[in-house]
């Protein structure tokens, strides 16, 4: 392990100290009160690039107040450095924080250099956030010995404990991807998370989306996670409101086009993204990122785009359970998951790519799961929220990796809050074969806290369904994989209890994807 690392693998106590705000280096004291401290969210960092990395932070004295920070423009200055002492500075200037953005701040730092190591803060007056660690991208046309990649999704407050996040803060990964569901749009504005679940402040404005956000990231957990490493982010649903389609909701509101595009701008607004903030109603999340040549990340968008769920009952939208044969549009060809130019950008990506390991990372279960044995082609029962309610999507999809040249296909997921591992078919509800081969290899994460189906349900979803090599929806926490240019190696990482703040975590399986052959190994 590089000393750089090393000399960043911090204990707990101090990560939750300095995601407290507790911590500030070399730099002068912090305020006395608390209330006054305007780094109150932390710090992040963000889409990483060989020469550059996005870091982030958000003005806010009160994660439960906004009215305590003055509606004024603020001068943030920001600092990145060889090292965590800050003796060796490589880029510095201001940034304006402003109420617009909800006083957030977007820096781009350039001129870096490929794949280091370097800790950033930011100050405001005398006020000095947390130090935070982030790494650039390898260079283009390198072939970097590893990657350590922590992956996660799905953290309902109302849930648990942010105990994953401290995990993976402690496993100090290269990069983190999450991939949906970083806040769930209802639940009390509470400071603790809670014992049990209550329905209640429905975010619709986008007031009430950034409040969400700032409850959401005043965990220390989740700032410690954050501060170890850059992260690479995509949505679901709940950063806007549940199985939302495209233009839809559920309650086919009018109005939900305002609502989304609040909701957007309030993802923009708290996240390390390197996006222009000018049309919020259709902002582009879809990205592509390099880890020179061991690894291409296509990070997905499967909701702005989408047609609409098929077949819902009468008066609402969403997502249902439908029996194939009783659902014709199912299986229109005209039904689209990504879009079309989404389609065409990832068809490109992957004709293109010479990376070892193509990662598509994406929201949801990509292998065929009916919920009933299946005797015939058209006999499936299937939920049609995720890739099994379009499947000539799917389909179209599996048809492009099959024959692009990209080598390795990973399919990355969340979404179901289980931890999926699957070995995808070219036609995937039909039985592997000669002509019928393995095209790519699925892990699924489960949630960081949101429930999920007993796991007697899971074990039957398996049994059921070729592709599902094995599942489990009884425990919370995340995935780790690391990448080698031989081999992956994939770890599904498992809470004791996600109510515990301070819970334990096992491995509940890991597998092996060798380079080269498709397929799991169970190691």
């Amino acid at each position: 392990m590089d000393s750089p690392r090393r000399q960043f693998l911090l204990t707990g106590a101090r990560l939750g100290a300095l995601a407290a705000g507790c911590l500030t280096g070399n730099a002068s004291a912090m305020p006395a009160s608390a209330s006054n401290y305007p780094f109150s969210l932390g710090v992040a960092s963000g889409s990483p690039l060989p020469n550059a990395v996005v870091i982030w932070t958000r003005i806010l004295h009160d994660p439960f107040n906004a009215a305590a920070t003055p509606p004024l423009a603020y001068v943030v200055r920001w600092q990145m450095a060889e090292d965590e002492q800050f003796r060796r500075i490589v880029a510095e200037g201001t940034a304006s924080a402003a109420p617009a953005l909800a006083h957030s701040v977007h820096v781009d730092v350039t001129g870096l250099a490929p794949e280091r190591w370097y800790w950033y803060r930011f100050m405001l007056g005398d006020a000095v956030s947390p130090v935070g660690r982030t790494r650039t991208a390898p260079a283009a046309g390198s072939m970097p010995a590893q990657l350590k990649l922590a992956v996660a999704s799905c953290q309902h407050w109302e849930f648990g404990s942010y105990a994953a996040h401290r995990h993976i803060a402690a496993a100090a990964p290269d990069l983190v991807a999450f991939l949906g569901d970083y806040i769930y749009e209802w639940g009390p504005y509470q400071r603790q998370h809670p014992a049990s679940a209550v329905r209640s402040n429905e975010s619709f404005t986008l007031a009430e989306y950034r409040a969400r956000y700032a409850q959401y990231k005043s965990d220390a957990d989740l700032q410690a996670a954050h501060l170890a490493a850059p992260w690479i982010v995509t949505w679901d649903d709940h950063e806007v409101a549940n199985d939302y389609a495209n233009d839809r909701d559920e309650r086919l509101a009018p109005d939900f086009m305002a609502r989304r595009a609040a909701a957007y701008q309030a993802f923009y607004e708290h996240m390390p993204l390197r996006l222009p903030p000018a049309d919020f109603a259709n902002l582009r999340m879809y990205q592509r990122y390099d880890w020179g040549l061991l690894a291409r990340f296509h990070v997905l968008d499967d909701r702005q785009y989408r047609a609409y769920q098929p077949c819902t009952p009468a008066g609402r939208g969403g997502s249902s359970s439908v029996l194939e044969r009783a659902c014709k549009a199912l299986n229109d060809p005209a039904r689209s998951m990504l879009g079309p130019e989404q389609q065409r950008w990832l068809e490109q990506g992957l004709a293109s790519s010479d990376a070892r390991w193509n990662i598509l990372a994406q929201q949801t279960l990509m292998a065929p799961n009916s919920q009933v044995p299946l005797l015939h082609d058209d006999d499936g029962r299937y939920w049609t929220d995720g890739w099994d309610g379009y499947p000539a999507a799917r389909q179209r999809l599996f048809d492009a990796l099959h024959n692009s040249r990209a080598s390795n296909p990973l399919i990355l997921g969340g979404d179901v809050h289980s931890f999926f591992a699957a070995e995808l078919n070219r036609l995937p509800t039909r039985p592997r074969s000669p002509a019928n081969p393995v095209i790519a290899t699925e892990f699924v994460g489960t949630s960081v806290t949101s429930s999920s189906r007993p796991q007697a349900r899971t074990e039957q979803y398996v049994s059921m369904n070729h592709s599902l090599r094995y599942g489990r929806s009884d425990k919370r926490g995340f995935m780790l994989l690391h990448l080698t240019p031989s081999e992956c190696s994939t770890l599904f990482l498992a809470l004791d209890d996600v109510h515990q703040a301070d819970s334990a975590i096992r491995t509940c399986a890991s597998f092996l994807v060798q380079n080269g052959r498709h397929g799991l190994i169970r190691t």
